[in-house]
């Protein structure tokens, strides 16, 4: 599905690489409440192909619009793909072959892990997130996971069993919050037991637009919703503890990330009520799950995101910068 809000400029490119494949698939194109010519693109794409359903809902946001993608899925398996990006479609042939013979086997698969690819604007250099620790073209559980520090799940690297977000997980994104898609990778982890790693390149994450929501300005401007959603998953997190040891050390060490994150922000906005929410936070990791705040405080970005007074805080960004740099992790 392809959550869509003004995608008017790229909403063809990002449906292009689908065609071909249109026996294969649902296409589900979620309007919501764009005010270009998005809504009338969308329906001229339904009009044209029979696999394509445009939906228009009222502006609900990035979460809602997946919500909505996931209440209208007949599909066995469900991917997102944001409006701006778009999937290889040469890759996309094999993923769906294999997700096909999956049902055809009686087979299924909680979840399906690809790449992805960075691309940049202006960049002729295209990094590619890819999963070299994982085992390759066989099924496997959470005993069999390794992820080093930088490699972590991220919407563009999954597709979920359908069933799995509606029936099992009942995932829900908050309405008019941006940065839903770590709650929308995180939470399901709970209910995946089977997962299988095709080492292809199949989505193109498109990065650089001046008002994108991970440009670094704009994430600035919104924080609150980056502590909404940090505050969300910490939450989860705390309320499910009976899993298994290494899915809980994944989710432990991506929650850090994204606490990591949710500080820097904070700072970086440096007004007495971001400083204040900074501080709550992490009193509420501590009052939350003592366990969980002692080993977050010990580690070293738990460290560097508290170091007292202006000097600590100008320290913390710069390394910060740093480290995003090498890692890309925000």
């Amino acid at each position: 599905m392809v959550p869509c809000y003004n995608s008017a400029d790229y909403l063809q490119r990002c449906v292009d690489p689908v065609l071909p494949y249109g026996d294969q698939v649902e296409l589900l194109l979620v309007d919501d409440g764009s005010t270009d010519q998005t809504p009338q693109l969308a329906d001229e794409l339904a009009a044209s192909h029979s696999f394509i359903q445009a939906i228009h809902q009222p502006n609900g946001g990035h979460g809602q619009a997946i919500n909505t993608g996931m209440a209208h899925a007949h599909g066995n398996y469900f991917k997102v793909v944001d409006s701006d990006d778009w999937l290889d479609q040469e890759k996309l042939a094999q993923a769906l072959a294999f997700l096909s013979k999956t049902i055809a086997d009686q087979q299924p698969v909680d979840m399906l892990i690809a790449n992805f690819i960075f691309d940049r604007v202006g960049s002729h250099h295209q990094k590619v997130m890819n999963y070299p620790q994982l085992p390759v073209r066989q099924r496997f559980g959470w005993d069999q996971v390794h992820f080093p520090f930088g490699k972590y799940l991220l919407m563009h690297s999954v597709i979920y069993r359908t069933k799995l977000l509606t029936e099992e997980a009942h995932l829900q994104l908050p309405r008019h919050t941006f940065y839903v898609d770590n709650i929308y990778v995180f939470e399901p982890l709970v209910y995946v037991k089977t997962m299988y790693y095709l080492d292809i390149d199949l989505y193109h994450y498109f990065l650089g637009r001046d008002d994108q929501s991970v440009n670094d300005a704009v994430m600035i401007t919104r924080a609150d919703q980056q502590l909404r959603v940090n505050r969300i998953m910490l939450d989860f997190y705390v309320r499910h503890q009976d899993i298994n040891p290494k899915l809980q050390s994944y989710l432990r060490k991506y929650l850090q990330i994204i606490t990591t994150i949710t500080s820097v922000l904070l700072i970086k906005q440096n007004t007495k009520g971001s400083l204040a929410a900074k501080k709550q936070l992490w009193k509420e990791i501590k009052d939350g799950d003592k366990h969980l705040y002692r080993q977050f405080r010990r580690n070293s970005f738990g460290i560097v995101v508290n170091l007292p007074g202006r000097v600590g805080r100008k320290m913390t960004v710069a390394t910060y910068n740093i480290a995003e740099k090498l890692y890309g992790f925000s």
